[in-house]
């Protein structure tokens, strides 16, 4: 094997030393690293074999992060919906552009709307609102599109109902794979890319009845809301970004351009969007839905997941999806099952007191937040008949603190290893010290021992989660304070965010978090959909 140029560059024991100092670590003697001076060109070798070998762009590692499901017995019976009033449409269709999807396929289901219908109302919104916004990448054409929802009306004519995806159409961040369109996880180089193949979801969603219209902006390779194409705008607050890193899904739901859109997070890309632009959104567990076709950051850490306007259309969209599919090996079958017409007697619900006080102590306009997620824990009480229970989640420690970056930063660097031997990150827009570029260099000196140790430590922090919401279903928290969002990233904890308000100066939307027990999403959106239809924050629409 020809080794390159840095290869063969003769190594001394000041390289040694000066490692050691970048490390942090203690030094060796000199007969120490004389040993290591004899085996350090064999170890370079290895590494670059490793650096330059051709692997597909899903090939995960074989070390998989794994969430057990629990061996007693429960329910699988899916989704209960709770009952449209569809006699009340008075059939303006331009009211359906924020309409949710469970009220759709109502309106389809008994033929008052088409899947056509449906389709050139989206088509048309993107085509006036997705310019200014920046939420669409690519899109399908209008003819396959049309043709496509043709097909669903004719199949539900004829009596061949899919189910309530069936006809309805949708939108997918830029990391999920389709067969016909780019995929680009937001950087220029791959403006053009077509990967040939649709992700897992994309099957499913098509296998049961929905229409893809776009591919939706995202930052680059799953950082924030700028792309290449620009940043991704808030419909609420145009001035403002849309978060990200799943911006286009949010925005575009957000402005009423699709129904409903898939998403991906890995340190909050569902959440912090769907805050900042008001949508719906769920962060199943871990292992939930099979990411099989959707670009990886972190094989260990990302999820993907629905992003829609009514909590009921969160439920709907991961029971079409959930279930292992035999090639992401995080996939699990467990089973769920939530009905929504259920009282909520009996659930144990608590709050977060860490992301109340985070808020408390925020500074400028805490005041008027604090009262608005007061206003809605009093609610939530009400609904259940019984005060909240403080949950109290584990102090930040030094180790924490390195966790989930410890993780994320060095596997992406894995996953986008060809990417950067080839000088992508050069290409990338945002190039500060926070930014992917810096953050990858950086990873790429951090050794394994560190990296597995980050991973126990996350070991440790599930345990001390199970721990705390022992005795209880769900806790509330203040979306995006304290360190809820981290925490169960990292635990793979499953978490819905509605809307509770929005702000005075700005109007923005402003999002209550519920979290749920590992595999227990159904207590979550359940307390979630009861306090969104009690407080009917979701029904507010930005102006266009």
């Amino acid at each position: 094997m020809l080794l390159n140029e840095s290869l063969c560059m003769e190594l001394s024991a000041d390289d040694i030393a000066a490692v050691e100092r970048l490390a942090g670590r203690p030094a060796t003697t000199d007969d120490q690293r004389g040993l290591l001076l004899k085996s350090l060109p064999r170890m370079r070798e290895r590494h670059q074999v490793l650096r330059t070998s051709s692997l597909a762009e899903d090939q995960s590692p074989a070390i998989a992060f794994h969430l057990p499901v629990p061996a007693t017995k429960s329910a699988d019976d899916g989704v209960v919906l709770p009952v449209s009033s569809i006699q009340t449409w008075d059939g303006e269709m331009g009211s359906l552009a924020f309409a949710p999807v469970f009220f759709l396929a109502e309106l389809i289901r008994a033929q008052r709307v088409t899947s056509r219908q449906l389709v050139e109302l989206c088509l048309d919104r993107m085509d006036r609102f997705a310019p200014d916004l920046y939420c669409v990448v690519s899109r399908v054409s209008g003819e396959v599109a049309l043709a496509e929802a043709d097909r669903a009306d004719a199949e539900i004519a004829s009596g061949n109902y899919r189910g309530p995806l069936h006809g309805i159409p949708y939108g997918v961040k830029d990391s999920f794979a389709t067969v016909h369109l780019p995929t680009t996880d937001g950087v220029r180089r791959w403006a053009d890319r077509i990967l040939g193949y649709d992700a897992e979801a994309v099957k499913r969603l098509r296998d049961a009845g929905a229409v893809l219209l776009a591919k939706l902006s995202m930052g680059e390779l799953a950082m924030d809301d700028v792309w290449f194409g620009g940043k991704t705008r808030n419909p609420w607050f145009p001035e403002a970004g849309s978060s990200g890193s799943s911006a286009g899904s949010a925005s575009a739901v957000a402005a009423g351009l699709l129904p409903f859109a898939l998403g991906g997070e890995t340190w909050g890309s569902i959440i912090s969007p769907s805050a900042i632009c008001g949508t719906t959104g769920l962060r199943p567990t871990f292992g939930r839905l099979p990411r099989t076709g959707v670009s990886a950051l972190s094989w260990s850490l990302d999820k993907i997941g629905p992003m829609t306007r009514s909590v009921a259309d969160c439920a709907l969209i991961m029971d079409v999806l959930r279930g292992a599919d035999g090639a992401d090996v995080s996939a699990m079958e467990a089973p769920f099952s939530c009905d929504f017409t259920a009282p909520l007697a009996g659930l144990r619900v608590g709050y977060d007191v860490a992301g109340w006080d985070a808020l408390s102590k925020s500074g400028e306009g805490a005041e008027s937040l604090l009262a608005m997620y007061n206003a809605a824990k009093e609610t939530m009480e009400r609904l259940l008949g019984t005060t909240l229970i403080p949950v109290h989640l584990p102090e930040m420690t030094p180790e924490y603190n390195t966790l989930p970056m410890g993780i994320i930063d060095v596997e992406g660097a894995a996953s986008y290893a060809a990417f950067i031997a080839d000088g992508g990150l050069d290409e990338l827009v945002r190039q500060g010290e926070d930014n992917w570029p810096n953050i990858f260099r950086l990873a790429q000196t951090v050794p394994a021992t560190e990296y597995l140790q980050a991973q126990r430590v996350r070991s440790h922090l599930q345990s001390e989660i199970s721990r705390v919401l022992e005795g209880i279903d769900a806790y509330i928290t203040p979306s995006c304070w304290g360190e809820s969002l981290r925490y169960t990233n990292l635990t793979g904890h499953p978490e819905v965010i509605t809307r509770c308000g929005f702000t005075e100066v700005a109007g923005m939307p402003v999002s209550l978090s519920i979290v749920g027990d590992l595999w227990n999403e159904s207590a979550a959106l359940r307390v979630a959909y009861a306090y969104e239809q009690e407080a009917g924050w979701h029904t507010r629409t930005p102006k266009n």
